[in-house]
């Protein structure tokens, strides 16, 4: 038997699988997010711990844990938990969606030398402009910094003992040497840490250390047992879907929502705002968009209205055309591809025909929207091109169309033949419904931005009515 936690920010769920991979057992314990001021996100780690003894309890008493042989973890990503010498929780954990730390973040990205060594924009939600946050508003606190840790690396240090990191988790810090998979001095000089206020780095598939054993006596386990690296949220996913070759990739809407695409090599491109981190199996990477609010909006919505997200959902019937009424689902910011951290939400054209089903579809389409703004960005990094790309995006794991091309993530010669053949779907001829009056006159025409185009020829802006 095999155990995985992955301690999610609304909850922490366990499932016991076998040596076949079949789930033998599974359960969850809810979690919430305190949010004092604006902007900010927090938890508590010692609800980490409740959560999890629940979660062992109920699979111990179900006698799942009697021949378990490894445990593994996930879970969100950039949290910084600050610990003492003693290992003793110096504040709560300041969570991947908290934008306190906005200018923090803007001067350490103005320093060339994080986004050259980490890969990546220096964002508010990693963990780096956070301990400068604390550093800044909460002296004694920093004074007293002696580890920094990532939300499921304090879980592991209550099961084995051990501070411990791995490389897919570790890259979100703005702290790691993504290329090297290593920890950088210089990126950690920069915010007044050293390799000591670090934990110790592994790969996901290697053991991080040993269950301790009185926790191993109170729910039944075999002692010994080993804890893998395990690896942050998405990479943990990707894993279990299979995506770990370049071309392969897949979309995830959970809190956030991201757009997760293995790469053949690190290949970082920081001004296009996607993510490139360490995947958890040793030397692979991968490239990452996220938007802050996806399942998040819509439970921000049932509450406004005092209903279940599920039963506002499934209330809506059949699938209808977007509405007149809009929604931006910039609660807490946004960072992919927008990365502000001041942005908010806000509902657009509500009038009296504007109901219940009305706003829970105009949230629903705004997370799809956004999830746009992050496609394009994966796509235009992916094939070359950083214009906006004529795509339409399907379910399933890792297809979508792009211009008249089938990217599928099972064929890894699609995203070469994309970047052949980039030129021509920059400003690709599409063909859409008649026009109903002249402000539609170049959408009819078929012409993807045209306005907006320097490689249409005299003759394609002509066909549109053009000058």
């Amino acid at each position: 038997m095999f155990l995985g936690l992955d301690l999610g920010t609304s909850g922490l769920k366990a499932v016991v699988i076998d040596a076949d991979q079949a789930i033998v057992a599974e359960t969850a314990a809810p979690l919430t997010v305190a949010r004092p001021h604006p902007g900010w996100s927090e938890q508590s780690p010692a609800d980490w711990i409740a959560a999890a003894e629940t979660v062992l309890d109920r699979l111990s008493a179900q006698g799942a844990l009697a021949g378990l042989r490894g445990i593994g973890l996930s879970g969100q990503m950039h949290g910084a938990t600050l610990l003492d010498a003693a290992d003793e929780v110096l504040r709560p954990c300041i969570l991947w969606n908290d934008t306190r730390a906005h200018e923090e973040a803007q001067e350490l990205d103005g320093d060339p030398m994080f986004r050259r060594v980490s890969g990546n924009i220096v964002f508010p939600g990693f963990t780096a402009p956070k301990v400068l946050w604390v550093e800044r508003h909460e002296p004694r606190l920093r004074e007293r910094l002696a580890k920094v840790l990532l939300p499921k690396d304090y879980l592991r240090l209550w099961l084995t003992g051990e501070h411990v990191a791995e490389m897919s988790d570790a890259a979100g810090t703005s702290w790691l040497d993504t290329g090297a998979r290593d920890w950088s001095d210089d990126l950690l000089g920069l915010t007044g840490l050293a390799r000591h206020h670090m934990p110790r780095l592994v790969e996901g598939s290697a053991v991080s250390g040993a269950l301790r054993q009185a926790l191993a006596a109170r729910w039944g386990i075999p002692r010994g047992v080993p804890v893998a690296g395990g690896g942050g949220d998405n990479a943990a996913s990707a894993v279990g879907t299979g995506v770990v070759r370049g071309g392969e990739a897949f979309v995830s809407l959970g809190t956030s929502g991201v757009l997760f695409a293995a790469t053949d090599g690190y290949q970082p491109a920081p001004e296009t705002a996607v993510h490139p981190f360490c995947h958890a199996l040793p030397g692979t990477w991968h490239q990452m968009g996220v938007i802050l609010a996806a399942t998040d909006a819509l439970n921000w919505y049932a509450n406004l209205v005092g209903r279940d997200a599920a039963a506002l959902t499934g209330a809506l019937g059949p699938l209808q055309a977007p509405g007149r009424t809009l929604f931006l689902p910039y609660l807490g910011g946004e960072r992919t591809p927008l990365n502000d951290a001041a942005i908010r939400a806000g509902f657009l054209g509500l009038d009296h025909a504007t109901d219940r089903a009305a706003g829970t579809r105009a949230v629903l389409e705004g997370v799809g929207r956004s999830s746009g703004g992050r496609h394009r960005a994966c796509l235009r990094r992916r094939a070359g091109c950083y214009r906006d790309v004529p795509r339409q995006a399907d379910r399933g794991r890792g297809r979508c169309t792009v211009g008249d091309l089938d990217c599928d993530a099972g064929d890894r010669s699609r995203p070469a033949r994309a970047v052949a053949r980039r030129r021509r779907f920059r400003c690709r001829l599409r063909r859409r419904t008649p026009w109903t009056d002249g402000r539609d006159r170049r959408r009819a025409r078929g012409l993807h931005r045209p306005a907006h185009c320097p490689q249409l020829r005299p003759r394609h802006r002509a066909r549109a009515g053009l000058r």
